[in-house]
């Protein structure tokens, strides 16, 4: 007992206690802000190769964005990252950032059932499929369950068959050859089921946009509950996006 008492004497709290107000440290980029500054904004279009930032007006869409920051270096009077991380949304356009508009990003609750949040409050299980990703998301799901984030704790918890789930977590662009397994696991889960995309690669394909390697009809076919932004996805904007999804306060 005593050395558990020095062990949080020393180290304090092994997870964070309060999800929804936690900081995020070092050079964590969440958020961006657009000023009504004035630049070349041939230039700054121009200057992100994933065709996130578009003009007239200046908008950011953070589907592709992959949180380079090079916008922010080159042009620090029209762009800045905040460290909010609360950015999950479900609808694709509310992931598009205007300048002007410094508002959080929000889920919609007109847009989510009332079974949803009946059904998956309390308990939700998710099976993740990696269809094609480079891992990173994927580190970043295992995180949110350690003892820092300890994502278990509101009922949400990763499952190894699709069978036993409520839902399935995508990260990675589909490949061609997942795109078969992907659509296999997603007719596996019992209905009522939800989707989420987690990652740059998932919600627009990344770098690997357009690429005849992929094949993203899978979502061409289905709704997706929710889009979960990042390059890689903070555990923090995975979980809160979660939990403002099903409805936890």
């Amino acid at each position: 007992m005593l050395d558990h008492i020095k062990i949080v004497y020393h180290q304090g709290k092994q997870f964070i206690p309060d999800i929804k107000t936690a900081k995020v440290p070092g050079i964590f980029r969440g958020r961006p802000e657009i000023s009504l500054a004035k630049v070349n904004e041939s230039e700054l279009v121009d200057l992100c190769p994933l065709n996130a930032i578009m003009p007239d007006p200046i908008r950011l869409d953070l589907g592709k964005c992959s949180f380079c920051g090079e916008c922010a270096r080159q042009f620090p009077e029209k762009i800045q990252f905040t460290t909010d991380y609360k950015i999950s949304v479900n609808e694709r356009e509310s992931l598009i950032v205007k300048e002007g508009v410094n508002e959080p990003l929000k889920i919609n609750p007109d847009k989510i059932s009332r079974e949803l949040r009946n059904l998956f409050r309390q308990s939700l299980k998710l099976r993740q499929v990696s269809a094609g990703g480079d891992n990173s998301c994927e580190w970043e799901l295992n995180a949110s369950n350690n003892v820092q984030f300890d994502m278990s704790r509101f009922g949400i918890e990763f499952v190894a068959s699709p069978r036993h789930a409520d839902g399935i977590v995508i990260t990675g662009p589909i490949t061609e050859n997942m795109a078969a397994p992907l659509q296999i696991c997603y007719d596996a889960t019992p209905g009522p089921k939800i989707i989420i995309l987690v990652g740059t690669d998932a919600i627009s394909g990344g770098i690997f946009a357009g690429s005849p390697a992929i094949d993203r009809s899978f979502l061409d076919r289905y709704h997706i509950d929710l889009y979960v932004p990042g390059n890689p996805a903070h555990p923090l904007t995975i979980i809160n996006g979660i939990l403002d999804l099903i409805g936890r306060k």
